[in-house]
C-alpha cells in the first residue's frame, strides 16, 4: 500500500503538511506566531535578521523568510496559515500572498480564481501509478 502522503509527492507544487513537515517547520511556525503581537511585528520590521536569530530556524528557513519566498518556506515546513502572519505584517492580503506563490500579479490571480481556478494541465500526477482504490495518484 502506498503511504497517503507519498501519493501526492509527484504532483507539481504540492506539499502535504503532515507530521514530518510540522516537525521540520516547528521553529519557523513558532516565529510566525510571535507576529500576533504588535511589539513583535515592530521588532521584526525594525531588524528582521536579528529578530529571526531568536528562533531555532535553519539558515535556509531564515533566508526564505528574509526573501519572502513563501513556496520555499512551505517546502521547509511552514504552514500557510502561520506564514500568512508574515504577509499581514508586510501589509499584504492572503490573496496577494497566493498570487505571489503562483508567480502571477494579484489582478490576474483573482481573475483566474473567479474563472474557475488553475488549469489541470501540468498540475496532475507526473506518474502513471495508481493509489489505493484505483484513483490516479
Amino acid at each position: 500500500m502506498t503511504d497517503y502522503n507519498e501519493a501526492f509527492k509527484d504532483i507539481p507544487g504540492t506539499v502535504v503538511f503532515d507530521g514530518t513537515q510540522s516537525r521540520l517547520g516547528f521553529h519557523l511556525n513558532q516565529f510566525c506566531m510571535t507576529l500576533m503581537k504588535s511589539e513583535n511585528r515592530e521588532a521584526f520590521k525594525a531588524d528582521p535578521a536579528a529578530y529571526l536569530q531568536q528562533f531555532g530556524m535553519s539558515a535556509e528557513q531564515r533566508q526564505a523568510v528574509l526573501d519572502r519566498d513563501y513556496n520555499r518556506m512551505i517546502a521547509l515546513g511552514g504552514n500557510i496559515y502561520f506564514l500568512a502572519k508574515i504577509g499581514a505584517t508586510d501589509g499584504f492580503s492572503f490573496q496577494n500572498l497566493a498570487s505571489k506563490m503562483t508567480g502571477m500579479n494579484e489582478d490576474d490571480y483573482r481573475a483566474m480564481m473567479i474563472a474557475g481556478g488553475r488549469s489541470i494541465e501540468g498540475n496532475r500526477s507526473k506518474s502513471e501509478h495508481k493509489c489505493e482504490g484505483g484513483k490516479r495518484g
